[in-house]
């Protein structure tokens, strides 16, 4: 998983910067025949057990009257030196060269020193007192290297002041000594910290949340998951957390790149052995036993990664804690996870920060680049990796350089935010994959509902499908409508193009209208094109052979409107959007024997359709809904079609339509809007064997003078709007068949008496 660091750490966290590389976390000066196999020993082992890296001289490595090269070395290549002082310490010259070199070392690069007192007075160190006084009066004695000796006493009085620990005789247990003494080491030294990177935005926030449910005070085990979209930050706050928090347990893992990772061979056995040499002392055919621990399993987008690094968990000790990051919320529920984050993209004052210090290197933007940078701020959406990606790819870039990046985008995304989000397409199912892509270039923003209606008609399954796309982030489904992010939109386009970048006619899927008015000047390769969707209102006219709709037998979905949102009930609107959607409609010259291919089509949307007729050779036999808004149809076929499959016809504001076709073969047809159809005159009877009809729209239908008596026979029938139909005069008797009617509209009709046999007290208006 590509690991984006994007919150900015606050002014109080400490981040250690080394010039180089260590060896060592720790070097440990003592006193051999005093320590080293009882206090220096067990030390020794509590350090390595929490990885951090120690250096403990070979008790075989020759002494002589100087130390060894190899241990001022060792000195030179640690991080930090432990100086545990105990009786004798200051009988070993060899020792006391250690402590000379490890204080100059402390003054002249910053050298960490802990020192210990074990057993031993720290004002007998500081002051060469006690059992050090005793060793020095024999150097002052004996030792004809007087200035050798007076930097030992400098030494030791250095050392001695520094802050450490006190270890008495009969004082506690050593083993607690010895934790807490590891605990700090740890935690001042970072050890076993993983890299989050810099220019981190937001962070507090968003650690609180995760943090207030791992539940830090309680002695339970709990498993939280964070989930989001590729790119959004999950690595980089559990990274954090894991620095900020892992030190307080026993034994700590960050396994990263899970999902990656596992796709190589031996990848998730490699993965496996990690953890167990990091939560066993290395010791892989140890039996698991129960240790609190924390771990952290970073992208993990398989069920059965989980299965081999976590099983059932049974473990973990008391107190554990275990993060796993994903882009597939569905694997935490099945891994029942105690709890679970959906990270949030940044709000704009967090993504202007974040993209100012990847571009200018300063939270606020130069003066003459502010508009182009909000323009980009508003392209990543919020989605942190676009933002640092894009930020550090315009720094130090002209502006001329800035507007044509943004041209780029435009058509082209970065190929490094493509990548990481298209990983969550790559693990989609093909009908996932279908419905993701049908959703980014044919429905955008639509109602649930009804763009569920017309994947069910694909055979895709939406149900589970859409639900499978939102667990893994790719879409969201707020009040029911179905959004999908900018940037995952533009990589689902990419997707369509990558095999034919230039050659649109050999696609999927249209839906930019330049690259539309490219395809459908050609026959070769047009018949893959599975959904078409061209928003007249952006080209002044379309290059159109007329011909070419018919060569594209694997149509699904096909719209062709003006881009056109209006409330038709609204008469002055309406006349005015008709007057819009006529004209738009009018960029394209359909002949008279204009035909599409119509067998595989799902849904037919078509505003200001400028023929009079339905092409000869429609076939709907597969159709689910149809939608011929503001079109000339006078009568939108002859005979009887087979639309068993059929749910929705609007034809509002077909101000030519004289009569529309029996209803027999169209069992299933739920919706019939024929709102403003003005010529319309009358129902075919046949309406009555609509039994699963529940809308009914004839509002301002002036010519229509009644309904057939069938209508009685519309049992499902929930809306009924006849407002505005001026002649219409008289209403059917109503035998009790029609119980489900709700909403009733005659205001503006010519009705003069009401009919009988409608419950009014159940219709609300």
């Amino acid at each position: 998983m590509a690991s984006t660091s994007f919150f900015r750490a606050s002014s109080s966290s400490s981040t250690l910067s080394m010039a180089a590389p260590k060896s060592y976390d720790v070097f440990l000066s003592f006193r051999g025949e005093d320590t080293r196999y009882t206090f220096t020993d067990h030390l020794f082992q509590a350090l390595d057990k929490r990885g951090i890296r120690t250096f403990r001289d070979d008790e075989q490595l020759k002494r002589g009257e100087a130390i060894a090269p190899e241990l001022l070395k060792a000195i030179e290549d640690s991080r930090s030196s432990v100086i545990i002082f105990s009786e004798n310490y200051a009988y070993s010259r060899w020792c006391l060269d250690e402590l000379v070199k490890i204080m100059d070392w402390h003054k002249d690069v910053g050298h960490t020193v802990f020192p210990i007192f074990y057993h031993v007075d720290p004002s007998h160190v500081r002051n060469q007192t006690g059992r050090f006084g005793e060793a020095f009066a024999s150097y002052e004695e004996n030792w004809k290297d007087k200035v050798k000796v007076g930097r030992w006493r400098t030494a030791l009085r250095e050392a001695g002041n520094l802050s450490g620990w006190h270890l008495q005789p009969q004082g506690g247990y050593e083993s607690n000594y010895i934790k807490k003494i590891t605990n700090r080491i740890f935690r001042q030294l970072n050890c076993k910290r993983v890299d989050v990177g810099t220019n981190l935005v937001g962070i507090g926030s968003r650690i609180n949340k995760v943090n207030l449910l791992l539940h830090l005070g309680s002695n339970d085990i709990r498993i939280i998951g964070i989930y989001g979209v590729g790119g959004i930050g999950k690595t980089t706050i559990a990274k954090v957390i894991y620095n900020e928090l892992s030190w307080e347990f026993e034994y700590m893992s960050f396994v990263e790149n899970i999902g990656k990772i596992s796709d190589t061979q031996p990848g998730l056995l490699l993965l496996k052995n990690q953890l167990r040499d990091d939560i066993q002392d290395g010791d892989r055919g140890a039996t698991m036993i129960k240790k609190k621990v924390f771990i952290v399993l970073d992208d993990v987008d398989h069920f059965e990664q989980l299965e081999c690094l976590l099983g059932n968990g049974g473990w973990l000790g008391e107190g554990s804690r275990v993060i796993i990051t994903t882009r597939n919320k569905h694997l935490l529920t099945v891994q029942g996870v105690d709890d679970m984050y959906e990270v949030p993209k940044l709000n704009f004052e967090e993504a202007k920060e974040l993209f100012n210090l990847n571009a200018f290197q300063q939270n606020v933007s130069k003066l003459e680049f502010i508009n182009l940078s909000r323009r980009m701020i508003y392209y990543c959406q919020g989605l942190p990796l676009a933002l640092k990606v894009l930020g550090s790819l315009l720094f130090n870039k002209t502006i001329p350089q800035w507007k044509s990046e943004l041209h780029k985008l435009e058509r082209e995304p970065e190929m490094e935010i493509h990548n990481v989000l298209k990983r969550s397409y790559d693990g989609l199912g093909r009908t996932e994959k279908n419905i993701l892509l049908d959703v980014a270039c044919f429905f955008g923003d639509e109602n649930k509902d009804f763009v569920s209606r017309i994947l069910d008609g694909c055979n895709f399954h939406a149900e589970i499908g859409l639900k499978n796309l939102n667990d893994m982030c790719l879409i969201t489904i707020p009040y029911n409508k179905i959004h999908m992010h900018d940037l995952i939109r533009q990589m689902a386009w990419e997707i369509v193009r990558e095999d034919h970048p230039h050659k649109p006619n050999k696609w999927s899927r249209l839906w930019d209208p330049r690259d539309i008015d490219s395809a459908l000047t050609t026959y070769k390769g047009i018949h893959g094109v599975e959904t078409f969707s061209l928003e007249l209102c952006t080209l002044k006219r379309v290059r159109f052979n007329p011909n070419v709709l018919a060569k594209m037998t694997r149509l699904r979905l096909l719209k062709v409107h003006s881009g056109l949102f209006s409330d038709f009930y609204d008469e002055d609107i309406a006349d005015k959007a008709y007057d819009v959607i006529i004209e738009d409609a009018s960029k394209m010259k359909l002949g008279p024997d204009f035909e599409f291919a119509s067998y595989e089509l799902r849904y037919l949307c078509w505003e200001g359709y400028p023929l009079e007729f339905s092409p000869s050779n429609f076939n709907g036999e597969n159709l689910i809904e149809l939608h011929l808004r503001c079109s000339n149809i006078k009568q939108l076929w002859q005979g009887n079609k087979y639309l068993e499959r059929l749910k929705v016809i609007d034809m509002s504001h077909s101000k030519k339509l004289i009569q529309i076709p029996e209803f027999s073969s169209m069992s299933n047809l739920e919706e019939l809007n024929l709102q403003g159809c003005v010529s319309l005159i009358d129902i075919h009877p046949s309406i009555g064997a609509l039994k699963k009809l529940t809308t009914l729209d004839l509002k301002r239908c002036v010519k229509l003078k009644g309904l057939p008596s069938s209508i009685i026979n519309l049992e499902a029938l929930v809306f009924l709007d006849l407002s505005e139909c001026s002649s219409f005069d008289k209403f059917p008797e109503i035998q009790g068949n029609m119980r489900s009617l709700k909403d009733l509209h005659l205001c503006g009709t010519a009705i003069r008496e009401l009919p009988n046999g409608i419950d009014f007290e159940s219709v609300v208006s």
